[in-house]
């Protein structure tokens, strides 16, 4: 019985041991992911405003900002870590920063406004739009909600949503994702790093257990 508990506080062990070294290479590709995100962000310059309250603003008001909060966490449900906003670090580096940057770009495209010139009278559905320069505003639609077809609209949608507001949007989302996925990968590092430790612990206990009934037999012997 004792050579049983004994093997298998071994097996526990290596066990144990292979979880630490799975757990370390985790730790040090995480790691490194994390400060070449940093680094990343940091040549960008790219950092948040805020006041000397250390309230996020946009354009120099908290109002603004909170138009840009409530699209990132009301239209998109994306939950934001008042952690990650930290006014000390306005370097955009964090999920939750570059989820605000995102909206920050998202909000400013969906009002913004521009100019569509037509160069001739046009009729659009019994509707006639007159040469000219013609002011559109962005009522909070998207890429897909213009009409292609429509003499302002089709237009004003390129000038909108122009090729640099989708990179910039693209490149965000990538940023939060990687940041997220390198917060999962440090999660992951705690998880393996807890059951290798509790493996070990175990499986040293099953040896001491062993030995100390050993010891009691020969005593009572």
């Amino acid at each position: 019985m004792n050579a049983r508990l004994r093997t298998l506080g071994m097996v526990m062990i290596a066990s144990g041991l292979f979880g630490l070294g799975v757990a370390a290479y985790t730790l040090l590709r995480t790691t490194q992911g994390i400060n070449s995100l940093k680094a990343y962000s940091a040549v960008q310059g790219v950092e948040l405003n805020y006041d000397e309250n250390g309230q996020l603003t946009d354009r120099g008001t908290t109002e603004g900002a909170q138009k840009i909060l409530d699209l990132v966490t009301d239209d998109w449900g994306y939950t934001l870590s008042d952690r990650e906003l930290d006014p000390n670090d306005p370097i955009v580096n964090t999920a939750s920063e570059y989820m605000y940057q995102m909206g920050t770009i998202s909000y400013h495209t969906l009002h913004g406004t521009t100019n569509v010139t037509l160069d001739e009278d046009v009729e659009f559905e019994g509707e006639t739009f007159e040469a000219g320069e013609h002011e559109f505003v962005n009522d909070g639609r998207y890429w897909t909600g213009f009409n292609r077809q429509h003499p302002i609209e089709g237009p004003a949608r390129e000038q909108i949503w122009t090729g640099t507001a989708h990179a910039l949007i693209g490149v965000l989302g990538v940023g939060a994702v990687t940041a997220s996925a390198l917060t999962i990968g440090m999660g992951l590092v705690g998880v393996i790093g807890g059951l290798a430790g509790t493996l070990l612990l175990l499986g040293f206990g099953l040896i001491w257990v062993s030995q100390a009934d050993e010891r009691a037999g020969r005593v009572a012997a």
